[in-house]
């Protein structure tokens, strides 16, 4: 297993190319979390955070949701650190009974699409009655996706992107603004 180096993350890094900056993804959380408030605030829901790449997202999304909800998180994933995803792999499911309720569903990017597909069906199997979406970005990717976002923040062009939760070979989750790999001429 090869094991990543300071110098290598660091040239990942020189090859981004800032998509939003920090003050950009802010507004677009303001504006989310208005749109969100406006939505679900009567709802009491559960808010469900997809672990690992929404919960940078999700920690300054709820903060911005001033309403009572209950929190918890679900583990899906299809990437496992590479830049291409395979089969839904179910790591953690939530914990609280959701049988009756409504939920809020967070996720870092709407890319394809299947991972929250899969999501929202586990979530409507385990007994959820309303499920909204809401992530960061949604990417362009120049076809139909199995499924929509409720609220999104901002849109992305089909590049692969990092920051904000995203990452790229399992780094640089933690920048406050988004990047996007520089494409080669």
């Amino acid at each position: 297993m090869y094991r990543m180096d300071i110098e290598h993350a660091w040239a990942i890094f020189n090859r981004g190319e800032l998509l939003y900056s920090r003050t950009e993804v802010e507004v677009a959380l303001d504006h989310m979390a208005a749109r969100i408030s406006d939505a679900m605030a009567d709802s009491f829901p559960v808010a469900l955070c997809v672990m690992g790449g929404a919960v940078v997202f999700a920690g300054q999304l709820l903060p911005r949701l001033e309403f009572p909800l209950e929190f918890d998180y679900l583990h899906a994933t299809r990437y496992r650190d590479a830049t291409r995803g395979g089969e839904i792999a179910w790591e953690v499911l939530p914990r609280k009974d959701l049988s009756g309720r409504a939920i809020l569903l967070m996720d870092d990017i709407l890319d394809e699409g299947h991972t929250l597909k899969a999501a929202k069906a586990k979530l409507l199997e385990l007994g959820a009655t309303e499920i909204r979406i809401a992530v960061l970005a949604d990417k362009d990717i120049g076809r139909e996706k199995p499924i929509q976002a409720d609220f999104v923040g901002l849109r992305l062009p089909n590049r692969y992107v990092f920051g904000m939760g995203m990452d790229v070979h399992g780094l640089w989750r933690n920048l406050p603004g988004i990047y996007a790999l520089k494409e080669e001429t």
